[in-house]
């Protein structure tokens, strides 16, 4: 089993920047793929970003891809969110997940409890 917390949400102004860090405590980490998901009231999780767990495959939703990149550090039980270029639309609550690199929120086990990020226009 994985624990997984993320941090480093915030308000940003349109066209800045912003990581996320999500932190994994529990065995096997270097097992499990992960996934950052986004929420804005009244909707349903949406996909971000996934990484494979050897980091050698990312997969990015198209309204991100450009923007956004998706790392981790194995060594350090730690996935980023590197968000650059953002938008108000990127406004959201975001999760990341484990385990699997799937666009679909049911197909992962593990949730961190959210960040909120901001963007104003």
């Amino acid at each position: 089993q994985v624990q997984l917390v993320e941090s480093g949400g915030g308000l940003v102004q349109a066209g800045g920047s912003l990581r996320l860090s999500c932190a994994a405590s529990g065995r096997s980490f270097t097992g499990y793929a992960i996934g950052w998901f986004r929420q804005v009231p009244g909707k349903e999780r949406e996909f971000v970003a996934a990484i494979s767990w050897r980091g050698g495959s990312t997969y990015y939703a198209d309204s991100v891809k450009g923007r956004f990149t998706i790392s981790r550090d194995n060594a350090g039980k730690m996935v980023y969110l590197q968000m650059n270029s953002l938008k108000p639309e990127d406004t959201a609550v975001y999760y990341c997940a484990a385990d699997s690199t799937s666009r679909r929120q049911y197909d992962y086990d593990y949730w961190g409890q959210g960040t909120q990020v901001t963007v104003s226009s």
